[in-house]
């Protein structure tokens, strides 16, 4: 009587498990802002290389549902998105741009291999998160990181204004 191997292992408790794809998860708080007139903030999520250089826009969520014209016309408000990659871009822009978000947490995973992760070099970068509101501020966070991880990692800042916590977590 012929066992499959893969029988053998499964029934002997030694079966193995499947290799788990490098991932960066991200998640960003949009606080709740107790202001007469509040309009959701746009926000842009991008990884720099060390030299400042924007290498992958990962999200821009801004307000797709007004004409092209004037959903995109804030965009320039994130300056630094904007001056290192967004005019670059067309909107809206597949998989990365998507409508903004209310106040609370908002997470997104991004595997090794996949958009807009594929052929990412490895070396030392930064995860960007920008947001700019109408009638509002603007605010960056900052976190660095290493692709890909050598071990799983967690990072996070604080946001003064615009931005509540924002947590950077990579995984092996």
């Amino acid at each position: 009587m012929r066992v499959s191997i893969a029988f053998a292992f499964a029934a002997s408790g030694l079966a193995a498990a499947p290799v788990a794809a490098q991932e960066l998860a991200v998640s960003v708080e949009i606080p709740r802002l107790r202001v007469a007139e509040y309009h959701r903030p746009y926000v842009a999520i991008w990884i720099e290389d060390e030299a400042g250089k924007a290498v992958r826009t990962l999200n821009v969520w801004y307000d797709g549902n007004l004409s092209p014209e004037d959903g995109a016309k804030w965009l320039p408000d994130m300056r630094t998105w904007w001056r290192r990659a967004g005019r670059a871009m067309t909107m809206p822009a597949n998989g990365v741009s998507a409508p903004t978000k209310a106040p609370g947490t908002h997470a997104r995973t991004y595997r090794q291999g996949s958009r807009p992760l594929a052929n990412l070099p490895a070396g030392n970068y930064k995860l960007r998160v920008e947001a700019a509101r109408e009638v509002g501020g603007r605010e960056l966070v900052t976190l660095p990181f290493q692709w890909p991880p050598r071990a799983a990692t967690s990072a996070s800042a604080e946001g003064k204004s615009e931005l509540g916590t924002v947590r950077l977590t990579t995984r092996r």
